[in-house]
């Protein structure tokens, strides 16, 4: 699962001039998602990070097959922003979200912006903060500064920006921990919160109580379940694949979660799998979410 961070980091944008692709015929038939939550229910595409590269049209259709039309990106797999959207335009996809890494939003926040507009996202999300083994209240002070200023780029293009927590913030700061710290020196009016909840619960910090304490700055939350046993750990930031299970079979009292995050105005939700069996495994998610009775 770290690897995500060391992608984001050095994906380079793609943007040109194009012509997006037509919707392809059988997308307006195949199954939607009925969702029990207070928004749409979309897939991180990070899931299928293995696939992508080997074949973008097949397994953009494999995932609008799930019933999935909201996806959230995290790259471009090696094509530029205009050809990804149109091979999601093809495949019946809406890219509601775009994952970029904190280098280009601190280097290149408006070019970050630019490459989201293209790809359809209504928000920028930044999912790691770099640091050392343990992270530290200079990194969360400067990273705060970072959004920001990628937030208020963000504004200026018309769109939101957010952070996701990764667990790793779970330290002890004068604010609380140091996601107290980043939360408390970042304008809520230019920076909202996308939980994750695995990871957030993998870091030792509760899920329930970070978004019940941030209500109204949590807009978003990632979806995605940790299995039995596996041990949670102080301030961890990363877990091994086998640690990704199913939705509903792990250690993560859903219901609780996700009413605390209707009443905290949670509006957009977004899979993830980064187990080795995606595709095993997100029908089964797909499945035990849509079913909830809240």
């Amino acid at each position: 699962m770290s690897s995500r961070r060391e992608f984001l980091t050095t994906m380079a944008a793609g943007l040109g001039v194009a012509t997006f692709g037509t919707r392809f015929a059988g997308a307006a038939e195949a199954k939607t998602l009925k969702s029990p939550l207070n928004g749409p229910i979309g897939l991180q595409l990070w899931s299928v990070r293995e696939y992508l590269p080997k074949d973008l049209p097949g397994t953009l259709a494999k995932v609008r097959a799930m019933g999935f039309t909201d996806v959230e990106g995290a790259g471009l797999w090696g094509k530029t922003a205009p050809e990804l959207r149109a091979a999601l335009d093809t495949a019946g996809l809406r890219c509601t979200s775009q994952h970029t890494g904190y280098e280009r939003m601190r280097d290149d926040a408006a070019g970050a912006m630019a490459e989201a507009k293209v790809l359809g996202a209504s928000q920028v999300i930044t999912a790691w903060i770099p640091h050392k083994e343990t992270f530290t209240r200079e990194d969360a002070l400067k990273a705060a500064e970072v959004f920001n200023r990628a937030g208020k780029a963000a504004k200026d293009a018309g769109l939101r920006y957010g952070y996701h927590t990764h667990g790793y913030e779970n330290v002890a700061s004068p604010e609380g921990t140091l996601l107290d710290t980043l939360i408390k020196n970042t304008d809520p009016a230019l920076v909202f919160l996308q939980v994750d909840v695995f990871h957030t619960y993998h870091g030792g910090l509760d899920p329930v109580k970070v978004i019940t304490q941030n209500k109204g700055r949590v807009r978003s939350l990632h979806l995605k379940e940790i299995k039995k046993g596996f041990p949670v750990e102080a301030a961890k930031g990363t877990a091994t694949a086998d640690a990704d299970v199913p939705l509903g079979t792990g250690q993560i009292d859903w219901p609780t979660v996700l009413r605390a995050a209707a009443a905290a105005g949670v509006s957009n939700y977004f899979i993830e799998d980064e187990s080795t069996d995606p595709f095993g495994h997100i029908p089964q998610s797909v499945t035990y979410v849509t079913g909830l009775k809240l």
